[in-house]
């Protein structure tokens, strides 16, 4: 099976901003805030999601040659693999397997950029919501490196 590569960032685009978009609604609709690492997983797929949607649109238009839309495809592709990474090292904080970042991570961390110097944010090393053991950043760690993985051997296919 083929897939044209534009069609791959488009898809690979809209992967990412459901993501997003689920999270959001996790933040927002579920009361669950993120903590500092979980923001780190956010931005590149803010990124794929604007490389993989613009991009294929550009390319579906024809506003930029053809002959990029492999390199478009696999640079959302890499950005959402980069998620993954930071989604397994963050799962790992989660389960005492790395030290965590001394700023969210410890028995009590101050959040920083606020007025309120006594604020106490959402700490890196506790996950906040688990589903048959998996926390979020596991769930997009699988996820997002499943993904990933799937756009490169399409992308590394022959065209007929």
């Amino acid at each position: 099976m083929t897939v044209a590569p534009e069609k791959l960032a488009l898809g690979l685009g809209t992967v990412s901003a459901l993501l997003i978009l689920a999270v959001l609604g996790f933040q927002y609709l579920g009361g669950i805030w993120p903590c500092e690492m979980c923001q780190w997983q956010r931005w590149p797929h803010f990124a794929a999601a604007a490389v993989g949607l613009g991009g294929g649109a550009l390319l579906l238009t024809g506003a930029i040659p053809a002959r990029a839309a492999p390199w478009i495809a696999g640079a959302a592709a890499l950005l959402i693999a980069i998620s993954g990474g930071i989604g397994v090292y963050h799962a790992g904080v989660e389960w005492r397997i790395f030290p965590g970042p001394a700023a969210c991570t410890g028995p009590v961390f101050r959040l920083t950029g606020t007025l309120d110097l006594n604020a106490i944010g959402p700490r890196c090393d506790v996950a906040a919501w688990r589903l048959f053991g998996i926390s979020l950043a596991g769930y997009n760690a699988l996820v997002s490196l499943s993904v990933a993985g799937i756009a490169a051997f399409l992308l590394s296919r022959k065209k007929p």
